[in-house]
């Protein structure tokens, strides 16, 4: 099971998060059949929004944009604060030779320039935005950048996804490091070196290393007081009621030129590639209830 915990370390100094997206990424690689480079950018979008929308309260939601200038087009995440997550690249076939460190050029999929989006619906009238220039493409390094700029929080995002031959996800997974007002130097310094030491998150997932244990490696162990533990999915909003509300929205018209034309309507999701169909019967329906 995928799951993420929440923590402080150095005595309330840092806030810190951890998961493991394994099974919620290979889900979504599954879903939009993506090649292994997109795979990555996906997957690591995906748990950076899986631990985005969990520092968020409630029925709050998030959605991210990640619009580079590379040939996977844009990425479009939503997340919410109770673990569940769901996404889409553009072009799920894209996919590069290994860069010169060997691995997945995710960068060149995404494209170095561009922007970065998040977008926070908080139950108000109106939707906090956030936006930073994308930095690197590499996307742990985007995060980062947006935490700092966008939310004025000093931070450290790492996430990896690692691609078996077939396509399917071998290891998936992320963290996040804040530092806290009162953080000391040699609490930071501490960290630094950590971080620069560490090897990287998808290969502490592929070696079996927990939520709680990848904290270790990252803050030391013994300075980890875990707060919560949240299961973390790939799960989709839709319903064939939404799309049915969607199909009335069109009006008679519409809907009698599905009926004429097609006999049925097909309508597929973007996030999770799910696909209703409605018979004839069913838009007959539709189309008393639009009048």
């Amino acid at each position: 099971m995928d799951y993420l915990v929440k923590a402080l370390a150095y005595d309330g100094q840092v806030r810190a998060y951890a998961v493991k997206s394994t099974d919620t990424v290979a889900e979504g690689q599954r879903r939009h059949q993506t090649w292994p480079t997109a795979s990555a950018a996906l997957g690591r979008t995906l748990t950076a929004g899986i631990m985005l929308g969990t520092m968020l309260k409630g029925n709050d939601k998030l959605t991210i944009k990640v619009e580079g200038n590379g040939p996977l087009g844009p990425i479009l995440v939503d997340a919410n604060a109770k673990g569940e997550v769901r996404g889409y690249v553009t072009h799920p076939q894209t996919h590069f030779d290994l860069n010169k460190f060997g691995k997945l050029d995710v960068a060149r999929a995404v494209g170095t320039e561009g922007m970065l989006t998040v977008v926070k619906d908080l139950g108000m009238r109106e939707h906090f935005t956030g936006q930073v220039p994308i930095v690197s493409g590499e996307l742990g390094e985007d995060f980062t950048y947006y935490l700092v700029s966008s939310e004025q929080v000093p931070s450290s995002v790492g996430v990896g996804v690692l691609v078996n031959p077939d396509n399917t996800i071998l290891a998936s997974g992320g963290f996040v490091v804040q530092l806290l007002p009162g953080a000391e130097e040699e609490t930071i310094t501490n960290i630094e070196e950590r971080l620069t030491a560490m090897e990287p998150i998808s290969k502490l997932i592929e070696k079996g290393l927990s939520p709680e244990q990848i904290l270790d490696v990252v803050l030391g162990e013994g300075n980890v007081k875990i707060l919560e533990t949240l299961p973390v999915s790939f799960k989709c909003q839709c319903s064939k009621e939404r799309f049915g509300s969607a199909i009335i929205s069109l009006g008679t018209k519409e809907i009698d030129e599905m009926i004429e034309e097609d006999g049925q309507a097909e309508a597929q999701c973007h996030f999770c590639n799910e696909i209703y169909i409605f018979s004839k019967e069913e838009l007959e329906e539709l189309k008393a209830e639009s009048k």
